[in-house]
């Protein structure tokens, strides 16, 4: 089965080809000849991964899926949340998100958070949804040089270190990206081939 996943983050397409390994076809948006940034203009990753995938569905008319994916920190009151990729300016430089996040908990005691994914797929014209959660804590520096976003600054649950410590493998099996897609990969394999 092929799938057009709508986003422009090639670390994103990334980790979900290295999840799906070779039951189906993921097509990015460079790939199906779509070149959008697709607006978020919501308050919940449920409503942004829809957006997302609806207008390509529209679009292309093809079988496609989006996710949108938030850091929540309760000392932020939830904050970025559906601001991650942007809380610190449009410029979405993922050091600048970072600096504002340390900054804004500077001598916080709690440094609880989670990440948060939802995937919405757009099959046969209806859509899915399914939410992948990662808890853990924030740390007060950053440590580590893999992955991207936040993760030189999250330690998941279970883990004694952060994200960007990681390799992708193990990474996966702490990811709020990886349990999401579980969860869709678990669904896409009900489907009559």
């Amino acid at each position: 089965m092929k799938l057009i996943f709508a986003t422009n983050n090639e670390n994103k397409v990334k980790e979900f080809r290295s999840m799906l390994g070779d039951h189906f076809e993921i097509i990015t948006l460079l790939e199906a000849g779509i070149d959008i940034d697709i607006p978020e203009p919501h308050d919940t990753l449920e409503e942004n991964a829809r957006e997302k995938s609806t207008t390509i569905h529209r679009m292309t008319g093809q079988n496609c899926f989006a996710e949108d994916t938030g850091l929540e920190i309760d000392t932020l009151d939830g904050a970025p949340g559906v601001l991650s990729a942007r809380y610190a300016g449009e410029q979405k430089l993922a050091s600048d998100n970072i600096v504002k996040v340390l900054a804004e908990m500077e001598g916080a005691t709690n440094r609880n958070a989670r990440f948060r994914t939802v995937i919405s797929l757009i099959l046969d014209g209806k859509e899915y949804q399914f939410e992948g959660v990662s808890q853990g804590t924030i740390l007060d520096h950053t440590s580590g040089t893999q992955g991207f976003g936040y993760d030189p600054i999250f330690v998941p649950e279970g883990a004694d270190r952060s994200f960007a410590e990681m390799e992708l493998t193990e990474k996966n099996k702490y990811s709020h990206r990886s349990r999401a897609f579980d969860k869709f990969v678990a669904f896409l394999k009900t489907l009559p081939v």
